[in-house]
């Protein structure tokens, strides 16, 4: 070519390069670059590209590297994009110490750093879960006045959203419109998306409303995110509606909307509603999937329907849907919540054998069903199977803590450390694993224990409705508790209470406590919810036969002020003197057996095994 009299052109050189880079020829490749250089040709975005390709493939990238630094001792200092387009390669092999070497190189040369620069980094500090990294590169990109542009903002949020930082998310959103950044759809889904994980339900509204205001028609995923933060916070009417005008403006729900719906439904037993979200499904045509299917299961756990929880699991098959680890826990809920030891058991068992790691959620309701039943010498080899566990840390940790070994302030750190942990992966899982863990300290008679374990989960937002006060009404709602949750939560409710009364504050006009919602507030069956019977025996036993089920809601236990204050003036010791709480909340030793509190008949028991048994011999074949 050069003898016919016709100079290479950067068309000719990257026609090069990309044949070394087709063909790995990392040494032709550094030989057609130098030329290149050499005969005044300016490299472009093309030729980075496929000098990273060459000897990324050959697993020499820091050559690359070496190339520019070359060019930068001759003079002729490379772009922007260059570099950038190292730090991608890097940043996809998740080569931290690498990737950070180029920035600094980059910088040293005096190649100014821009947002797509700093955007390449904090993405890959966020994926390896280095967050102060995060924060100090963000804080170093703006005092060196490299403007954030949407796409830095977009990557801030999803990373922080992912870590489970998610009031820091809606602090981005603040920042980001004080900076004048234009918010884009991948920025309000990001947000949004977050505060559903999150439960900040108030904050979702906001950016929703935000959204209006611009003019910009909100995302499938968007309304996904604002039913998933109103669903997280108990907020039924507010979740239908938002999926109501989801339809109505055209914006086509996806299966995670459904999805969505189901799991809201599912946490308070709402399994009427959850019913209709199926069967609409079905009529439009949308695939059901696992999650469905979990949601389904768990609505019925908790609204005490068994039976049918454990055919739904068996009809999965049906639809093609392979279990999934939160499949084999939601069925062993089942059984445990039921009282079915055996079979409770064999379902542990069957997760073990699946080479999964029965998660902590898991070894909590067999210790509770174990205590339950009085099955001690099972309950403790269980607790001493966690307390052993090196596979996990958290096993250990909320083992130990069961035996009573954190309860002093300094110890108690190592607990807090591990619940905010779990904070990150978000409410849904934090109501699982509180409600679980409340349920097996309860039976196991750590009662005092359970109570500051309890306020551990609202200081973290979880079960935003359970204590509501004003003049007229004081109220816990515990529709969304298990058994040993929902005592706990009533106990410490009645000792705040009887702690007014001995302050000299005003009573409420009505003491409520919530144990089921929706439809099924209006039916007479209402009262056969497990909750509702729990909560309702408990009251009975331990407070005042003054608690009673009102005519006018079936999911309520009421107490009137003037009942209540004859309740309150009548509690003394045997000396006269007046307790310090109504209802006694102490850590039994374990290994101790404790009282505990049917909210069945022994003949209902036997029903409920009788029933429960028998679908399950007959469903089982259907399985296999």
């Amino acid at each position: 070519m050069r003898h016919e009299g016709i100079q290479p052109d950067i068309i000719t050189y990257n026609t090069l390069l990309s044949a070394c880079a087709n063909r790995g020829l990392g040494d032709e490749a550094e030989m057609v670059f130098r030329t290149m250089n050499e005969g005044g040709i300016v490299p472009d975005l093309t030729t980075y590209s496929y000098l990273v390709d060459t000897f990324g493939k050959l697993g020499k990238l820091d050559k690359v590297s070496e190339l520019l630094k070359e060019m930068e001792a001759g003079g002729n200092l490379p772009d922007i994009m260059s570099y950038n387009v190292l730090l991608e390669a890097y940043s996809k092999l998740g080569l931290i110490k690498e990737a950070v070497g180029v920035f600094r190189q980059m910088q040293a040369a005096g190649c100014v750093p821009n947002a797509g620069t700093y955007s390449i980094l904090l993405n890959l500090y966020g994926t390896y879960g280095r967050y102060d990294d995060v924060r100090e590169l963000f804080l170093e990109m703006k005092v060196s006045n490299t403007a954030p542009d949407a796409t830095t903002y977009n990557v801030l949020i999803q990373v922080f959203g992912e870590g489970g930082y998610f009031k820091e998310v809606v602090t981005l959103f603040h920042d980001m419109v004080e900076e004048n950044v234009e918010p884009n759809m991948e920025t309000y889904e990001g947000l949004i998306h977050a505060c559903g994980k999150g439960g900040l339900h108030e904050d979702a509204k906001k950016m929703f409303l935000h959204m209006n205001q611009k003019g910009i028609v909100p995302s499938s995923k968007a309304y996904t995110g604002v039913i998933e933060a109103y669903g997280q916070a108990a907020l039924y009417e507010e979740a239908l509606v938002a999926f109501n005008i989801m339809n109505e403006v055209g914006s086509k729900p996806t299966v995670e909307t459904y999805n969505s719906l189901l799991y809201t439904f599912a946490r308070g037993g709402l399994y009427k509603e959850s019913e209709v979200i199926m069967l609409r499904m079905g009529e439009l045509g949308v695939l059901r999937n696992r999650d469905s299917f979990n949601a389904v299961i768990e609505g019925y756990r908790q609204g005490g329907r068994f039976e049918e929880a454990v055919k739904v699991y068996f009809e999965m098959e049906k639809e093609r849907c392979v279990p999934d680890e939160r499949t084999l826990e939601a069925v062993l809920s089942v059984y445990c919540v039921a009282g079915l030891v055996d079979e409770s058991k064999e379902q542990f068992q069957e997760i073990k054998a699946s080479g999964i790691l029965p998660s902590v959620m898991c070894y909590c309701m067999m210790l509770a069903v174990y205590a339950r039943s009085d099955r001690w010498d099972d309950a403790y080899q269980l607790l001493n199977e966690m307390l052993t566990n090196r596979a996990s840390n958290i096993h250990q940790v909320l083992g130990q803590m069961i035996k009573g070994d954190f309860d002093d302030d300094s110890n108690w750190q190592m607990v807090e450390y591990v619940f905010d942990k779990l904070k990150s992966e978000g409410c849904a899982l934090g109501m699982r694993f509180y409600n679980t863990l409340l349920e097996a300290l309860w039976w196991l008679g750590q009662k005092e224990r359970a109570a500051r374990v309890l306020n551990e989960a609202t200081k973290r937002g979880l079960f935003p409705e359970l204590f509501r006060k004003n003049k007229l009404v004081c109220s816990v709602d515990v529709h969304r508790m298990w058994e040993g949750g929902a005592y706990v939560a009533i106990s410490v409710w009645i000792n705040d209470m009887y702690e007014m009364f001995l302050s000299g504050k005003d009573l409420p006009q009505i003491a409520t406590i919530v144990v089921v919602r929706g439809k099924m507030e209006k039916s007479s069956i209402t009262r056969d919810f497990p909750i509702a019977k729990a909560a309702y025996s408990f009251v009975q036993d331990n407070v005042s036969s003054s608690f009673s089920v009102p005519g006018w809601n079936n999911g309520r236990i009421v107490c009137q002020r003037s009942q209540l204050k004859r309740i309150l003036l009548g509690t003394e010791s045997t000396d006269g003197s007046k307790k310090d709480k109504l209802i006694t909340l102490s850590n039994s030793p374990v290994g101790a057996r404790t009282s505990q509190i049917d909210i069945r008949s022994k003949g209902d028991d036997v029903n409920y095994k009788t029933r429960m048994s028998s679908t399950r011999t007959e469903l089982i074949p259907s399985a296999v």
